[in-house]
C-alpha cells in the first residue's frame, strides 16, 4: 500500500444517493464527509448520482444512474433482489469511470453488494483500504450465503453497540453512532398550515420510506384504532405509496396524508406534530429518532436492543458497549418502546405520548437536551477521522 500523503489522508465516499436523495444513510455520510473535508488533514472526494452543490466543502463527482422507479416490477434475479438493487447496478458504470480518476487511500460506503465490490476492485491495484459502514444494517458482514460470502473490508464502522459486539472479533471494527445538528432540530412553535396539517387533532408523524420493512401499512391499521381525533402524517416515498393511499382512504378517511418535504423544512415539520411513530422492527441506527426527540416530540417505537440504547443511558463506554435504562427513558417521557407487532400496544403508547405532548414545554426541552448531550456530528466525525487514519496505517 502507498504511504499516506504527508499532510492529508485522501478519502473517497461513494453512494448512489449522494446529492440525489435526502435519506438517513445519505445524510449521515454526507455529514461526516463535510466535517472531514473542513479539517486540514483530509482530502475528501464524494461520488454520487446527484449533482454538485456550491456549498459542499469536498470534491464531488457525478456518476449517472437510473431511478429505481424505472425498475419496479422487474423481479428478482440473483443479487438483483428488488428495484433498489437494480438501481444500484445502474450506478456502476458511472462509478467506475469516476473512481478511476480518484487517488484515494481509503474508500467508504454503506451500499452492498455492487458499490462495495466496485470500490474493492477499483482500489485493489492502488492499495486502497476499504471501510464499510453499517448505516443500512450489518447483514453484509454477518451473512455467509449468496452474494454476502464475498464481503470484505479493512475497517467496519458499526453504528450501534449490538453490531460492534457481533463483529469486533472478525473485522477491524469501531462503534461510532450517528449525530445530529441539535441547533436545527429544536422545540418551537407549530406551523401546521404550512404543511396542510389540521388543527384540533393529535398529529402522529412518521418519517419513513414506504417499504415493507418500515411497516407503514401496519401503522395505518394501528392509528385507525386510536380514535377520530388523530391524524397520521407520513413524510416519505416508496413502492407502497398506492397501497398506503388506498388503505388510509379506507381506514383513516380524511385523517391521513403523505408529504414530500425537503430537508430544510424537516425541523418545522417535526415541531408541527405531536407524537413521532416508527414501526420498523430493526434499525441500524434511526436518525429520525434523534430528529424527533431533539425537536421535542415523544417517540413511539419498537422495543429492541438498538432503540433501548438510543433512549437509555450510557453505562460502559469500554469498547463502545452501552446498556439500556428504560425506566429513565419512560420517566423523562423520551420514548414509549413497545412491541409494534401488537396494535393494541401501539395504540396504548400513542395515547400515553399524546397525553403528555401538549403543555409540557419542560418535557420538550429535556428531550432536546438529552439528544444534544449524547449525539453530535462533530464528535462522530472526530471518531471517523481517528478510525480512517488507523485503517490507512494498518
Amino acid at each position: 500500500m502507498r504511504a499516506c500523503s504527508v499532510n492529508r489522508l485522501r478519502v473517497c465516499f461513494a453512494l448512489p444517493g449522494f446529492h440525489r436523495v435526502r435519506r438517513g444513510a445519505e445524510l449521515a455520510l454526507e455529514a461526516v464527509a463535510e466535517r472531514l473535508a473542513k479539517r486540514g488533514d483530509f482530502e475528501v472526494t464524494v461520488i454520487g448520482g446527484g449533482v454538485a452543490r456550491k456549498d459542499a466543502p469536498y470534491r464531488f463527482l457525478h456518476a449517472p444512474m437510473v431511478d429505481r422507479k424505472k425498475f419496479e416490477g422487474w423481479g428478482s434475479m440473483g443479487p438483483m433482489r428488488n428495484e433498489y438493487r437494480w438501481e444500484e447496478a445502474s450506478f456502476l458504470p458511472g462509478l467506475w469511470r469516476a473512481y478511476r480518476a480518484v487517488e484515494s487511500e481509503v474508500s467508504v460506503t454503506c451500499s452492498y453488494p455492487f458499490t462495495s465490490w466496485m470500490l474493492r476492485m477499483g482500489g485493489a491495484r492502488k492499495g486502497t483500504r476499504h471501510v464499510f459502514v453499517t448505516q443500512n444494517g450489518d447483514w453484509p458482514a454477518r451473512r455467509v450465503n449468496a452474494e454476502y460470502r464475498w464481503f470484505s473490508c479493512e475497517g467496519l464502522v458499526c453504528t450501534n453497540p449490538q453490531y460492534f459486539r457481533r463483529h469486533r472479533e472478525r473485522w477491524r471494527s469501531v462503534f461510532i453512532p450517528n449525530g445530529i445538528d441539535s441547533s436545527r432540530f429544536s422545540p418551537g412553535p407549530k406551523d401546521r398550515a404550512r404543511f396542510g396539517l389540521p388543527e384540533g387533532k393529535v398529529v402522529v408523524l412518521m418519517v419513513s420510506a414506504l417499504t415493507e420493512a418500515k411497516r407503514v401499512l401496519e401503522a395505518v391499521r394501528s392509528v385507525a384504532q386510536f380514535g377520530d381525533d388523530v391524524f397520521l402524517a407520513v413524510a416519505g416515498e416508496g413502492p407502497l405509496e398506492d397501497e398506503f393511499d388506498a388503505l388510509a382512504h379506507r381506514l383513516l378517511p380524511g385523517r391521513a396524508m403523505r408529504l414530500s418535504v425537503n430537508p430544510e423544512q424537516m425541523p418545522d415539520l417535526y415541531r408541527s406534530c405531536d407524537v413521532f411513530l416508527h414501526m420498523s422492527l430493526d434499525e441500524a441506527f434511526g436518525n429520525v429518532f434523534l430528529e424527533a426527540l431533539s425537536s421535542g416530540l415523544p417517540v413511539v417505537a419498537h422495543d429492541c436492543e438498538n432503540t433501548r440504547w438510543i433512549f437509555g443511558k450510557e453505562d460502559d463506554a469500554i469498547g463502545g458497549a452501552f446498556r439500556r435504562q428504560m425506566e429513565a427513558a419512560h420517566e423523562n417521557g423520551l420514548a414509549y418502546l413497545v412491541d409494534t407487532q401488537k396494535a393494541e400496544e401501539v395504540v396504548h403508547a400513542l395515547r400515553q405520548a399524546a397525553s403528555e405532548a401538549e403543555g409540557l414545554s419542560d418535557r420538550r426541552e429535556s428531550r432536546h437536551a438529552f439528544v444534544a448531550s449524547r449525539f453530535s456530528w462533530d464528535r462522530s466525525a472526530e471518531a471517523y477521522a481517528e478510525f480512517l487514519k488507523e485503517v490507512a496505517r494498518a
